[in-house]
């Protein structure tokens, strides 16, 4: 029996009559179902994109008048009334940037991809406002001035983006989505989406590719995610679950002219499309798109670190530990005097890890448990709650203090000293106990060709929900994508997550 979907729906579509019914199976349904871009959930998606357009407009022109405001008063100048045309100048650099249209295109409405281009619109509007500010203001701004308003611009253009996404992801229903692809992707791809907060999504259901009878390609089962159909009543689909975006597995479609054929027909009633290009999960997004005589090509980076790559690698790993332990050495002592008064034991824990090239370091920590607790680890292993690893929310071992120190991530500063010593570094993958990494078997342990990190993809994505086996997936395509900006982004992504204290 086919699997019906749970999910209600806020307006029920008219009901098509048995003659409709057999014109859409016998002639096609691209035509019929044009009807559907005057349809309600259509309007609901041009609503959402032109509100995430104009919050982050909004966003950007506040940005710019706190930025401006400050440095003016620093300076003691006033604008002239021909000054406040540089407000809505910023609209259309950003315009001209693309940073208007993305969100629309995209499932993870994320802020850190756009730092690049934001850094040259505020370089763009600094630059402006140098050549411009003898007409437009009372008294002319140094470099200085200049520099600053740039600095301030960095930070507030992001910061107010990041946050005008939120409260509009907070605000509006969210994306429903339908998977056409395999039961087991779809379910994989589902459960991602759900742990990212930046998605605004809702999957529906999934149907497959392949076979012409509901069922035929991939049996329905009780649980799970929904099976909505087969491919030949995809359109009855799309209309009765008020469908907006369409994921396709690209790998399960046999022909590219039909995987063509499957996006045109869906964009033509209106809904959105994306594609799960399976491929890239062997060579991840680290490619270079090529043109040959008009043939598009992909050319796939090589997997490894060159030596100048190495080098930057490492010049962030001791510069950014030295000043984290620097700027927290007052709250280092702190803690270490409080592990210390609040329960027996040592106040540093040292725990045996795996790291680059399958050698074990001692990876520091401030004790959170009583001593002696790696004693009790066996007697607890029907709690674990994690797949591959060993994590217990409520450890019955952990101390009050060590609780708190965990909550907020402070149990983990002592890391700053391995990175300083080269056996970490601050982003790479999770450094494993000798027990996990002897599971790991395969070219997966190619993971260990890079240092592990304090932090990594595994961190930002929460990671006590991340299985063991998808960690060091995305451990070894760390690896072969990587580059200073991806270390960049995912220290920056680390920082709301630490804040947010996620994950635990």
């Amino acid at each position: 029996m086919q699997a019906a979907a749970t999910e209600p729906v806020s307006v029920a579509p008219p009901r098509l009559d048995a003659r409709r019914r057999r014109f859409l199976s016998l002639f096609g349904w691209a035509t019929e179902l044009g009807a559907f871009r005057e349809g309600r959930h259509s309007r609901v998606v041009l609503e959402r994109d032109a509100l995430f357009r104009r919050a982050l407009a909004t966003a950007d022109v506040l940005a710019l008048a706190l930025a401006t405001g400050a440095v003016l008063a620093v300076r003691h100048s006033l604008p002239r009334p021909e000054g406040l045309l540089l407000l809505p100048l910023v609209v259309l650099v950003a315009k001209i940037a693309g940073l208007y249209d993305r969100d629309e295109n995209l499932l993870s409405k994320t802020t850190v991809d756009e730092l690049p281009r934001l850094f040259q619109v505020a370089t763009v509007y600094a630059l402006l406002v140098g050549l411009t500010d003898p007409l437009l203001l009372t008294a002319r701004l140094g470099g200085g001035a200049l520099a600053a308003l740039w600095c301030a611009l960095v930070l507030l253009l992001p910061l107010l983006r990041a946050g005008a996404r939120r409260a509009v992801l907070r605000n509006t229903p969210l994306e429903r989505c339908l998977i056409l692809g395999e039961r087991s992707s779809a379910e994989q791809l589902a459960a991602r989406l759900e742990r990212s907060p930046l998605a605004g999504t809702e999957v529906v259901g999934y149907i497959p590719l392949c076979g012409n009878r509901i069922g035929a390609a991939d049996p329905p089962r009780s649980g799970g995610l929904p099976l909505l159909g087969s491919i030949t009543n995809l359109p009855m689909a799309l209309w009765e679950h008020q469908i907006e975006r369409v994921v396709i597995d690209s790998s399960t479609t046999p022909t590219s002219d039909r995987l063509l054929d499957k996006i045109r027909l869906i964009k033509s009633v209106g809904v959105k499309v994306s594609l799960l290009p399976r491929l890239l999960e062997v060579v991840g997004w680290s490619v270079e798109l090529d043109d040959v005589g008009g043939v598009p090509l992909m050319g796939v980076h090589g997997y490894g670190l060159t030596q100048s790559s190495r080098f930057l690698k490492r010049a962030l790993d001791v510069g950014g530990s030295l000043a984290a332990l620097v700027l927290l050495a007052p709250l280092l002592v702190t803690i270490a005097v409080a592990v210390k008064l609040s329960s027996r034991g040592p106040v540093l824990f040292r725990q045996a890890r795996v790291g680059k090239g399958g050698r074990t370091f001692g990876l520091l920590k401030f004790r959170t448990m009583y001593d002696g607790a790696d004693e009790l680890k066996h007697e607890l292993l029907a709690l674990n709650e994690a797949d591959g690893l060993f994590k217990i929310a409520d450890d019955p071992r952990i101390t009050p203090l060590g609780r708190f120190l965990r909550r907020c991530s402070l149990d983990e500063v002592p890391q700053f000293f391995n990175v300083l010593r080269g056996e970490m570094s601050l982003v790479g993958p999770r450094p494993l106990v000798v027990e996990e990494d002897s599971r790991i078997q395969g070219w997966l342990r190619r993971r260990l060709d890079v240092t592990p990190g304090m932090t990594g993809i595994w961190q930002v994505l929460g990671s006590a929900r991340v299985p063991l086996h998808e960690m060091v997936k995305l451990d070894y395509l760390y690896r072969a994508n990587w580059s200073l900006w991806l270390d960049i982004k995912i220290l920056i992504r680390t920082v709301p997550f630490v804040l947010a204290r996620r994950g635990l």
